[in-house]
Formats: structure tokens, C-alpha cells, sequence
């Protein structure tokens, strides 16, 4: 069975999958991680492959950028392909200097401006949290494989350019409590929330809206290993 931005057919795609927006940061994880990666889509260049990581079925989609790119996605993954558990990986501006590039922020909630919620659902509230079991297998693999990760609370934003004249990294950091930014999160924990799955975000910092330092596209791409194998070790846990 497929949809009309899914080509892969029911069994194609294992209970977890992990998601990163960019979908050739998923090709590059199922080349360099998986054993046996098969490619189930490439409807969109939305890019999803099935393999295997330390004996356990595992499967890696790109999410693309938004929240309405996320939901449409992770909703079809957890409605109509039986998927459990996603993890988004992604990239993050910080609104801290306390955040360094390559950090690891695992979200513990996600604030939003967004009405994907209320839309979707009709469910109101700016915060939406992800499975604690999933991030509590998260935090355990990142202690297995050596790897500090701070907890934190993420601003899922549907703007990526902002006037002056609105709020900006500043207030986001001190009226919400909001270490770093990124765009869908809010709109997967939503989602997962409506259908009773599991969804959590682990992000590596990329650049500082503080410090203005930055990583490179092709490092964005490919260098975000820290991440990528603490997902993978907690996806085997699960």
C-alpha cells in the first residue's frame, strides 16, 4: 500500500524509523550505517531506505523543512505503515552561548507559535512533549556510547527569516525558556499525541544565533555522526 508521498508497500518500513529533514543526510546514514539498506521511496526526492544496525530493523526517511512537510510524513508513517517510534535528528540554531556547534540537544518540549495543532486536531496549547520512554532510551544510549546530551526545551518555528520588529533568539530564550531553534518537532510530537505513537528530537547545534558561528551545508550533511549513532543505539533498545 502506498500514499501519495510514500511509494514503499506495507512491511517496507521497520517500527522505527529515524528522521532527518534533509533526505540525503538519510541517504548518507543508510550507507554509512545500516547493513543491507534498501531504498523504499523516492516519491519527491524524499529519500527512505530500510536496513539493519546491529542485528535490529531499522528505517531512515528524510522529513523535509517545516512542520507541514513533518506532518504530512511522520502521520503517514505512523497511520498507515504501523511505525512506532520516530526519532527526528536534526539541525538547531543556539539562543545560548552555553550551546556550542556539535552539541546534542535532546528536546524535553517543544514551544510554538505554529497552529499545526489546533488545525490538525483542534487541540490548543504552545507545547507539545515528546514520549518520556523514548527520550529515557535516548538519554541511556548517549550514556553507553559516551556522549553528553543536554535536555532542554526547543522553539519549533514556522518562520525561518523574522522582522525586526517581532520577537527574536533573545526573547524566545528568556520569555520560553527555548535553548535552540529548529521547524518540526512541534508538529511530530503533535502527531504522535493524536495516534498514540512515540516521538522524540535529538538535534546537533549548527550554528549560533549568539555567537554567529556556523557549520558548513556539507558539514551539516555529513559530520552530525555524534547524533546519528546515539539514535541508532537507542532505535536497537527499542
Amino acid at each position: 500500500m502506498s500514499t501519495p508521498h510514500n511509494a514503499a508497500n506495507k512491511g517496507d518500513i521497520a517500527k522505527t524509523v529515524l528522521m532527518p529533514g534533509d533526505p540525503l543526510r538519510a541517504k548518507y546514514i543508510a550507507e554509512t550505517y545500516l547493513e543491507n539498506p534498501v531504498q523504499f521511496n523516492t516519491v519527491r526526492n524524499m529519500f527512505g531506505y530500510t536496513g539493519t544496525y546491529k542485528g535490529k530493523k531499522i528505517s531512515v526517511m528524510g522529513s523535509g523543512m517545516g512542520m507541514p512537510s513533518i506532518g504530512i510524513y511522520s502521520y503517514e508513517l505512523y497511520k498507515f505503515y504501523d511505525v512506532e517510534n520516530i526519532i527526528r535528528i536534526g539541525s538547531a540554531g543556539a539562543y545560548t552561548d552555553k550551546l556550542d556547534l556539535f552539541d546534542l540537544v535532546l528536546a524535553d518540549g517543544a514551544w510554538s507559535e505554529s497552529t499545526f495543532a489546533k488545525a490538525q486536531a483542534d487541540v490548543d496549547g504552545d507545547v507539545m512533549y515528546p514520549s518520556e520512554d523514548l527520550n529515557k532510551k535516548i538519554i541511556e544510549a548517549a550514556e553507553r556510547v559516551n556522549k553528553k546530551v543536554t535536555c532542554a526545551r526547543i522553539h519549533s518555528s514556522d518562520v525561518f527569516y523574522h522582522e525586526d520588529n517581532v520577537d527574536g533568539h533573545e526573547e524566545f530564550y528568556a520569555k520560553h525558556g527555548c535553548v535552540c531553534v529548529e521547524m518540526e518537532s512541534f508538529a511530530l510530537f503533535h502527531n504522535a499525541k493524536v495516534l498514540g505513537k512515540n516521538a522524540a528530537c535529538l538535534l546537533t547545534i549548527s550554528d549560533s544565533l549568539v555567537t554567529s558561528a556556523a557549520t558548513t551545508a556539507e558539514e551539516r550533511q555529513t559530520s552530525f555522526n555524534a547524533m546519528m549513532e546515539v539514535a541508532l543505539e537507542a532505535a536497537i533498545s527499542l
